[in-house]
């Protein structure tokens, strides 16, 4: 089975968070949190249409600069998420360079922002041409999904860091899956239709409808064959459950905190989730608001995740991440 996408960490374990989810078969990304993004290129950095901040602490948001120095003067437009008093922080990392010049590009470079807090979620939109200059304020009621189309959606958990701190989950609709060798018998090319008959599914199209696969060379179409579009997807395709991803980290070992993130990641396909110290060191966490690695793998296995990556290891372990990944294993595994 392919998956839709592929969710990969920016940093190593010791470096700033950042899960970077790009969708495969799309020029589209989406980020989670965005520490330092030295390790992203630049032509990842553009896939980027939406940004989740799980809080505005430095590690967490310091890369912001590093991304928005590639959109300014492009035709580009990206929505920011974060945690209460997130578009006062957002609006002063704005503030900080001068826009003088923006006034002349061609292209315009657009920024919605988005505060959630208690059970509303506050948008602000800032054009690169108008210097970031706040402007259109909506207000919309928050319900645990934050963003959503027609094959996916994204989930908010609130979490205590001392401060609010998101933790965000990505879950698809359902999975459409291509039978490669159903392709080759009906001889159909690989090429940009495949994506356009997934979203006919996805947007509820009518199965009696007509569908026009399209060969493609250097962009364009040198030929057409028309389906139904309902006898083309039994033929090629099996729908499959759909992958849920989910990021949670910088949360206090506290009860409320491991209950809730228990329930967030329920049923997660891969849970990616801080260990920042070991079990031995339970009160170096709790002093710092954060969890262990025994208490990110019991997290992982009370949730029922497929998959586990812990990251976000505190620096006094460089010498031996391994004990960190141990502990959390074992402790997902039920082996401690």
């Amino acid at each position: 089975m392919r998956r839709a996408f592929h969710a990969k960490l920016i940093n190593g374990p010791l470096g700033d968070p950042g899960l970077f989810i790009q969708f495969l078969l799309e020029r589209r990304a989406i980020l989670f949190d965005v520490g330092d993004v030295h390790n992203l290129s630049v032509r990842d950095i553009l896939k980027i249409s939406h940004i989740f901040i799980s809080h505005t602490h430095v590690d967490h948001f310091i890369g912001f600069d590093g991304l928005i120095r590639h959109y300014v003067g492009r035709d580009k437009r990206i929505s920011i998420y974060g945690p209460d008093g997130f578009l006062n922080h957002l609006e002063a990392r704005l503030k900080g360079y001068s826009w003088n010049l923006v006034g002349e590009f061609e292209n315009d470079f657009f920024i919605e922002g988005i505060e959630i807090k208690d059970n509303r979620m506050t948008r602000r939109f800032y054009s690169c041409k108008k210097s970031f200059i706040p402007e259109k304020e909506s207000e919309e009621r928050f319900s645990g999904i934050i963003m959503k189309n027609s094959s996916f959606h994204i989930e908010a958990e609130r979490f205590d860091h001392r401060i609010p701190c998101m933790g965000f989950s990505l879950k698809e609709r359902f999975h459409i899956n291509i039978n490669k060798e159903a392709l080759r018998e009906m001889e159909l090319p690989v090429g940009p239709w495949i994506n356009r008959f997934k979203k006919s599914l996805y947007e509820g199209a009518s199965r009696d409808s007509d569908f026009v696969v399209t060969w493609e060379e250097k962009g364009k179409v040198v030929k057409e064959k028309v389906f139904n579009l309902g006898d083309l997807e039994r033929r090629i395709s099996t729908i499959t459950p759909g992958t849920k991803i989910t990021y949670i980290t910088d949360i206090r070992r506290t009860q409320d905190n491991i209950e809730r993130a228990v329930r967030f990641a329920k049923g997660s396909d891969h849970l990616f989730i801080e260990a920042v110290f070991l079990y031995k060191d339970r009160e170096m966490a709790k002093k710092k608001g954060h969890l262990t690695a025994h208490d990110a793998g019991l997290i992982a296995r009370e949730a029922g995740v497929k998959k586990l990556t812990v990251f976000h290891f505190s620096p006094r372990y460089s010498e031996d991440m391994s004990r960190l990944e141990k502990e959390a294993m074992d402790a997902f595994k039920g082996k401690a």
